[in-house]
């Protein structure tokens, strides 16, 4: 049983930074998928922002964050980060960490171009403000 519990959201203004993390309970035994942040905007499709796929241990970041969000973890604490730097008005929205479990190898392209509901673990969010 895999459990996704985020932390690190709040308020801050425009180009501050915040730092997410996701601690993965159950996640980390298994060798191939991909793990993700999401975000909704209120009235928006939930979006995804940066993926990374486990086995790979590649990357890949929306092109609407590149340059300024970046993804990483910690195998020693099985957490995963979102590092979000230069943050601007839309980026305010309700951040997802979210997770898939696979048999073959993922990349991180790969990852990003899995539909939300294709990823069957959840956190339960955590609240991004920018003002």
């Amino acid at each position: 049983h895999v459990q996704l519990v985020e932390s690190g959201g709040g308020s801050v203004q425009a180009g501050g930074s915040l730092r997410l993390s996701c601690a993965a309970f159950g996640y980390y035994k298994y060798t191939n998928g991909c793990m993700a942040w999401f975000r909704q905007a209120p009235g928006k499709e939930r979006e995804g922002v940066a993926f990374l796929a486990s086995g790979a241990d590649t990357t890949f970041v929306a092109e609407s964050v590149k340059g300024r969000f970046t993804i990483s973890r910690d195998n020693t604490k099985n957490t995963l980060y979102l590092q979000m730097d230069s943050l601007r008005p839309e980026d305010t929205g309700m951040y997802y960490c979210a997770a898939l479990i696979s048999v073959g190898l993922y990349y991180a392209d790969a990852c990003a171009r899995e539909q939300p509901h294709q990823y069957p673990y959840w956190g339960q969010g955590t609240q991004v403000t920018v003002s």
